[in-house]
């Protein structure tokens, strides 16, 4: 089995379990070789509530490793959702394992005060 195909059935498997509301949104991770994407997903209404990368232009202009960049995208969508009146999110890693930059977006949400 290709280790896209295994990847896409874990994240399969998460998905049937994490949902995604209007109070408590659906953060989902996708992570490239390069850069990091998060979104808060609400899954009722299908609408994305908010969106972070490591593209941003206030992220992307400091000179720091990866995984640091994924610390601050993981502050800024907590800010971001802060702003909009939400503080728990379901956290959806995306068929990832929860460490290095996965596990650095959801340390720095919760440092942002989102609570899982």
């Amino acid at each position: 089995m290709s280790k896209l195909l295994r990847r896409q059935k874990i994240r399969n498997r998460i998905r049937k379990k994490v949902v995604g509301t209007n109070t408590k949104p659906r953060l989902a991770i996708f992570r490239s070789n390069t850069d990091i994407y998060v979104q808060a997903i609400d899954d009722n209404n299908g609408v994305t509530l908010a969106a972070a990368s490591s593209r941003d232009k206030d992220i992307a202009a400091q000179k720091v490793t990866k995984t640091e960049k994924s610390k601050l995208v993981g502050g800024a969508i907590a800010q971001k959702l802060i702003g909009l009146g939400v503080n728990e999110a379901a956290f959806d890693r995306g068929g990832n394992l929860y460490h290095g930059r996965v596990k650095a977006v959801a340390d720095g949400a919760r440092e942002g005060g989102l609570q899982f």
